[in-house]
């Protein structure tokens, strides 16, 4: 608490009546509380050695209300809530693609720590919970990953990189802070048995907060940037939206992140839509008030097991471990399915938790509600891809004859203005690439390049089919992924999963290099291949059709399509993923701007 104590000193003089203030006094006396608690315990540990100790049961549940749940907003911001729901930032908790990652890197180089979860499970790390905590020993809000809290209960700029944003603790009632201020909520509060709100533990009526704080860095870019801006100790930036949108022809023409991932349109700055900042008793608040969408527009998906992601409510009267034993891919709780394993024609030998038919049944309609969430958030990820790129061509560079090769080329554009095709960066992921495929009069595929192995990978050198000598390598493959290079004990770089040299060492730390990085241009042993487009800059992707494939006159067809993943499938199997994950990471992926053209070859 040192590096904070600074923040709790109250000047009364200048502060009396300043909410955001008033929040941090109450914080301290919180945090104060806590200290004198922890402290009496330990006095009491030392004046009776051996005494069996009682912890208070209340500790935790004033901890945690200290955090409160998204849950508790959505009484009121129930179409924010939803949005939220399904977004990228309600999953940073939950993928099980990051606990897998975050544990192997810990694994292979331990001084990373607790450095991942500061921003993916940042409520969970102001609780104090243990980096490895499982999910389901985690608390609620912990497991909501960036939620209402992470963002509406920070109150200082931080202008920094990689998570150090403090969430001010307080129970429901405490300010929030919002990029406008509070006067509806005043009028809301005036008229309490309208509304039937309580703004203290002792009324009856749903709970609220009593006033919002105006916090004008919300609204802007620098907002994002901790969290997603994010350099390791060897000097490698993992992620790298900061870096090129602060470059980028958007931020020079005004446009901030929440316009393109916030505003009506997915990934354009077409404006925002407008809404009710509440509805209260059913009554809405400011009802033509500007709405930012809180689905934070992106091309990232769950792979998480559906009764668990998105988020919802009726999910949560379950736990997460009696959800992971839930057969979500099997016909569990339909009614046809049922009705067969009633008349024993179906023998199934189902967990502890969902013996009962009627509890499967409920369950399956959970389970459909979110799958029906997850298939409207893949609209808009295919929106946000196809709004922010263009595919031109094929252009012909050759004749079209039977018996001769085909030259031909794809112009790929980055339409988007503020970053990257892709963004992020993060080495492993994500992944774009060009799938063309060339069929014959007869229908048959003749030609393809962008084809994948038998895990759904790329036929490039991280392929195990091209490695085990069962696909050919793909020559002509199209890729905007981006790759670590590492030096390691001989040879020159080479790709690698992961910025970690662990063929040097067995048990690697990660430490500064002893030379500055700018004598190098790069850190030592480790450096990123970057591949992706800058924005609003086109890149021509080249072809070449060997003549066996141009056998014979007649209508040729020629598809093409860009396609979007979110982690490599070999990435996945380094890390320990599982086969359903694998199965889900291939099942969500989306085809960008899909065409075909045909012509004739004399």
């Amino acid at each position: 608490m040192s590096k904070r104590s600074a923040q709790f000193k109250v000047n009364r003089t200048k502060t009396a009546g300043d909410p955001r203030h008033e929040a941090r006094a109450i914080a301290l006396t919180f945090l104060l509380g806590i200290v004198i608690f922890l402290t009496s315990s330990q006095s009491q540990a030392q004046a009776a050695p051996g005494t069996p100790q009682t912890a208070d049961p209340h500790a935790s549940v004033y901890i945690e209300d200290n955090f409160p749940s998204a849950t508790k907003c959505a009484k009121c911001h129930q179409q924010i809530y939803s949005e939220w729901s399904k977004s990228s930032h309600a999953y940073s908790a939950i993928s099980p693609m990051f606990h897998k990652f975050e544990q192997k890197i810990n694994e292979l180089a331990p001084t990373i720590a607790g450095f991942c979860v500061r921003c993916h499970i940042s409520v969970g790390t102001a609780l104090g919970e243990p980096r490895e905590m499982p999910l389901w020993e985690r608390s609620q809000v912990s497991r909501e990953g960036v939620t209402c809290i992470t963002c509406h209960r920070v109150a200082e700029q931080y202008g920094r990189i990689n998570g150090e944003r403090f969430i001010e603790p307080g129970n429901i009632h405490q300010p929030v802070y919002g990029p406008s201020g509070g006067e509806k909520i005043a009028e809301v509060i005036a008229n309490k048995g309208k509304y039937k709100v309580a703004t203290s533990d002792n009324e009856r009526g749903n709970r609220i907060h009593t006033s919002v704080v105006k916090f004008d860095t919300l609204s802007k870019s620098e907002f994002c940037a901790s969290c997603h801006q994010v350099t390791v100790n060897l000097g490698i930036k993992l992620e790298v939206v900061w870096d090129q949108y602060r470059d980028s022809p958007a931020r020079n023409a005004g446009v901030t992140c929440q316009d393109c991932h916030m505003g009506k349109t997915p990934g354009v700055p077409h404006g925002y839509a407008t809404g009710p900042a509440a509805v209260v008793n059913g009554i809405a608040i400011n009802p033509d008030r500007k709405h930012a969408n809180h689905t934070f527009y992106g091309p990232g998906y769950s792979i998480a097991h559906p009764g668990i992601f998105p988020h919802n409510p009726d999910a949560q009267t379950r736990s997460v471990e009696d959800w992971l034993k839930f057969d979500y891919r099997s016909q569990w709780g339909m009614s046809e399915f049922e009705d067969k394993v009633e008349d024993e024609e179906i023998a199934v030998e189902f967990p502890e938790p969902w013996t009962e038919r009627d509890d499967r049944e409920e369950a399956r309609e959970i389970i459909d509600a979110n799958i029906a969430q997850l298939e409207v958030k893949r609209d808009l990820r295919q929106q946000v891809m196809e709004n922010t790129s263009k595919i031109e061509g094929p252009i012909f560079e050759s004749q079209r004859s039977a018996g001769e090769s085909l030259a031909f080329h794809y112009v790929v554009t980055n339409t988007n203005s503020g970053h990257n095709l892709p963004s992020g960066s993060l080495g492993a992921q994500p992944e774009i690439w060009l799938n063309v495929a060339l069929v014959d009069p007869d229908g048959k595929r003749v030609w393809e390049s962008g084809y994948v192995d038998s895990y759904g990978d790329m036929a490039d050198e991280h392929s195990l089919d091209v490695l085990a000598g069962t696909l050919p390598f793909d020559s002509q493959l199209f890729n905007l992924q981006t790759k670590f290079l590492t030096t390691n004990v001989k040879g020159t770089d080479r790709e690698m999963y992961l910025p970690v040299n662990f063929d040097v060492d067995q048990l690697p730390l990660l430490r500064p290099p002893q030379q500055p990085v700018s004598v190098m241009n790069h850190p030592p042993f480790v450096r990123m291949e970057g591949r992706s487009m800058p924005p609003l800059s086109s890149r021509k992707a080249s072809f070449n059709v060997p003549a066996s494939a141009m056998s014979k006159p007649g209508a040729y067809k020629l598809a093409v399509r860009l396609r979007s993943r979110a982690e490599p499938i070999y990435f996945m199997k380094f890390v320990g993923g599982t086969k359903d994950m694998e199965k889900a990471m291939n099942e969500w992926m989306i085809d960008i701007h899909p065409q075909a053209v045909e012509f004739q070859v004399k």
